[in-house]
């Protein structure tokens, strides 16, 4: 697949519309927005990307088809240079191998890489083979060549559902398997549709990975918990809990804390950006966060276990209220207490939750890392 610069698939005002989000999320000022525009379109500049599918549903991929800023067009010819995606393209069998090792020939350290799944060890890896080869040697040849790596979703990151108990395969994560090369990790069961072309066009940009946290996750997408930007933050902080699926409490909106809601422990934007255009996220639709961008949380621990607070209290950006010491785990009688009696100060915070101040307490946010 070969990218002219500007390809006129879509207008040139829906075109700076994308960028001028991907700036906004990427933590930068409006006026870096012509500066991410150029380097979109400049052939000489945007570097290659090659996509790798292993052990996965294919959800990542399939949640970026129907992304509508930047609409899969826009993303394919205007923002990355795509060479090589099995999902995507027209070839199959000898074809499409023969158009992974061009790619890779073609591009030798020049090219990002892009793993979508996780990867089968157990009995010489035979459980995910592509054109007679394994999944664990395909992204080892892949690897050589790359000039950074990105492990796009859970499963590459963390193992995610294949990796889960009992994991018959041996599945391990594709981040695991790599090694010397720059590697920046993308979680999410699907992670956020701008996170991919945000990173890759920061890259495109900056010559650089963007910073990252422990987890080798990008601060701009998983900086913040989601509890801190959640619409029902206010109902925690209230002490009104969701008791069952459908009840009224449960249709009131209330905070899905006590039905296993993970976001007190779970770093993403989901809260902020959300999915659909915009519209919604699990938790606008009454599911609790299963904190599939968190490793040792998604697929392993139930839906239903209540999730470790870290911050009972409300951020410091938030109306005044009672202040709890904060980077201390609490249980979940002491967050129904200091929630019923922060609750009335606080009762319009949910509003507050969805916008990003300039400055928060980073450092606290990742004590739990």
């Amino acid at each position: 697949m070969i990218n002219p610069s500007f390809s006129g698939v879509a207008s040139r005002r829906d075109f700076m519309k994308s960028i001028t989000a991907v700036t906004a999320l990427l933590g930068l000022p409006a006026a870096m927005a012509p500066k991410l525009a150029q380097a979109a379109q400049d052939e000489d500049k945007r570097p290659a990307v090659i996509w790798l599918h292993f052990q996965e549903c294919t959800g990542c991929s399939e949640s970026l088809l129907r992304s509508d800023h930047p609409d899969i067009p826009e993303l394919l010819f205007d923002i990355i240079n795509l060479e090589y995606q099995e999902t995507l393209m027209p070839g199959a069998g000898l074809q499409a191998e023969h158009a992974l090792h061009s790619a890779i020939e073609n591009n030798r350290g020049s090219y990002i890489l892009v793993v979508e799944g996780a990867v089968p060890l157990k009995e010489g890896g035979i459980y995910c083979k592509i054109g007679g080869v394994t999944a664990k040697k395909s992204l080892e040849e892949a690897v050589d060549g790359a000039l950074a790596v990105v492990c796009l979703g859970t499963c590459a990151a963390y193992g995610g559902i294949p990796a889960a108990d009992p994991n018959p395969t041996g599945a391990v994560s594709a981040a695991s398997l790599v090694a010397n090369k720059p590697l920046i990790n993308l979680p999410g069961c699907p992670p956020n549709t701008y996170n991919l072309p945000a990173t890759i066009l920061y890259f495109t940009t900056f010559g650089k990975l963007p910073e990252m946290d422990e987890q080798n996750r990008p601060l701009f997408a998983y900086g913040r918990r989601i509890h801190d930007h959640c619409e029902r933050r206010s109902h925690f902080d209230a002490g009104r809990f969701a008791k069952a699926y459908g009840d009224e409490t449960h249709k009131a909106g209330y905070c899905l804390y006590e039905l296993g809601c993970k976001g007190p422990e779970t770093f993403a934007n989901c809260s902020v950006l959300r999915f659909s255009d915009g519209l919604v996220w699990p938790i606008s639709i009454g599911h609790p966060c299963v904190g599939c961008t968190e490793d040792k949380i998604a697929f392993h621990k139930k839906i239903s276990d209540k999730a470790q607070v870290y911050h009972p209290a409300s951020p410091s950006w938030y109306p005044p209220s009672a202040v709890e010491p904060q980077g201390k785990p609490v249980g979940a009688i002491t967050t129904l207490v200091v929630g019923a009696a922060a609750g009335a100060a606080i009762g319009y915070a949910a509003g507050k939750g969805k916008s990003l101040p300039a400055t928060t307490e980073e450092g606290e946010d990742h004590e739990k890392h």
